[in-house]
């Protein structure tokens, strides 16, 4: 992880134009209305006029809905999506079947990095969790844009370090914290990323996410209920106290949000 990240900031300062690009600009779908448009996801809404223009007609907005892969292992990646009101879990799949949530992906970001990195595929799946809108852009058509350098590719760059963060400390917590840790950091994680405070997952599907047994996530899922933190009913699950949320999440969730905070500031009231 540290090789990949020397690797970005390397690339970062090599960028002639680095001085002149603002930040890109996270945006939060819980304040806007009406009909879906670009700057509702983060990465969209800071690009340039000049870069809009140039990708305007080749980006389409898209429903997904929830269990939809957008991209699976070992297969090409045939379009970018850029999420707006839709949430996408990156997973880890096993040859016996088993996976693990690696990361989630909304409105601050993209998905499919892979073509940017030098590659065409990627070992990880990418499904919708959240039903909602994104809008998304052929491969080829970004990749190009990508490698022409400036505003778009600093943005990627900066925004695939702070997903390779999420990642590397997924990793970490999974393996080191306990499930009511985990599930909480799993639900802050959501709500960064979603327009409300509920979250449709089932826990059969937390618990795959966190590579943990059912019955661990129901035992904590009881306790944050049972604390007034969460409503949790037929596979829906609403936050009804982030304050205390943030008060028993592990350092995990600080860690990631920090990363994302420097690289991808939050909206500037005005």
């Amino acid at each position: 992880m540290t090789q990949v990240s020397n690797t970005l900031n390397a690339l970062l300062r090599d960028n002639p134009a680095r001085t002149v690009i603002p930040p890109p600009v996270r945006t939060s779908a819980r304040v806007r209305t009406g009909a879906p448009t670009i700057d509702q996801n983060g990465l969209l809404a800071a690009l340039p006029a000049t870069v809009h223009e140039r990708l305007k007609s080749a980006l389409e907005m898209v429903t997904l809905s929830p269990g939809r892969v957008l991209h699976d292992c070992n297969m090409p990646l045939g379009h970018i999506y850029f999420p707006m009101s839709s949430l996408i879990s990156l997973s880890c799949e096993l040859e016996n079947g088993a996976s693990g949530e690696i990361a989630v992906v909304g409105n601050e970001g993209l998905v499919g990095i892979a073509p940017f990195m030098g590659g065409q595929t990627t070992l990880n799946r990418a499904v919708v969790q959240n039903a909602g809108t994104a809008f998304r852009i052929r491969t080829d058509v970004l990749v190009r844009e990508f490698e022409k350098g400036g505003p778009l590719q600093a943005m990627l760059l900066r925004f695939i370090q702070a997903l390779v963060t999420q990642i590397a400390q997924t990793v970490a917590c999974n393996r080191h914290h306990r499930v009511e840790q985990q599930l909480c950091r799993k639900l802050l994680f959501c709500m960064d990323r979603l327009p409300s405070n509920n979250v449709t997952i089932t826990q059969e599907r937390i618990a795959a996410a966190l590579g943990v047994r059912r019955k661990s996530v129901c035992d904590s899922a009881r306790r944050l209920q049972a604390a007034g933190l969460i409503d949790y009913r037929r596979g829906e699950l609403t936050v009804l106290d982030r304050p205390k949320l943030e008060a028993r999440v592990c350092e995990c969730y600080a860690v990631v949000k920090r990363e994302y905070d420097r690289l991808l500031p939050q909206e500037t009231a005005t």
